[in-house]
């Protein structure tokens, strides 16, 4: 005779599904679990070795910066991160020169400073617009030009 779960029915007739919704922690995590992975491949790479410490600091600033985008995965239907995706993410590691990784180290603090003169550019650019439509106002307003 068949053993009977929970009362409900014999175990040969029970079948178990997974959740149709996955929490949206668990969509958060896997972006974080990716993260970690290609981490501590690129610490392999470098030669570095991290304390855990270091690795939950570099964890942290890593939500930190991309909250925004941690917080979208989290509105979207998506699945986690797949194996295939995971393994050419590992492989692009694996494949970068010295030179490779030094221009990416470069570009961090480059790239700041090029987003800060850029919103300076652009908060020029807006005052000159918002002066010219005053501008355009007061002449027709009082009968300049």
């Amino acid at each position: 005779m068949a053993q009977v779960l929970c009362g409900l029915a014999p175990a040969t007739f029970v079948l178990t599904f997974p959740p149709m919704f996955e929490s949206q922690d668990t969509k958060q995590d896997s972006i974080l679990r990716a993260f970690d992975r290609l981490f501590e491949r690129a610490a392999v790479k470098l030669h570095v070795e991290c304390t855990a410490e270091e690795r939950d600091e570099a964890r942290r600033q890593f939500a930190e910066r991309f909250h925004d985008a941690l917080q979208s995965v989290n509105s979207v239907a998506s699945a986690p991160v797949p194996e295939s995706v995971m393994a050419q993410m590992e492989a692009a590691i694996d494949e970068l020169s010295p030179a490779n990784i030094a221009s990416y180290l470069a570009l961090g603090p480059l790239t700041a400073y090029v987003q800060q003169r850029l919103r300076a550019i652009a908060v020029k650019a807006a005052e000159a617009r918002l002066l010219e439509h005053l501008i355009s106002q007061a002449d027709d307003k009082y009968g300049g030009n």
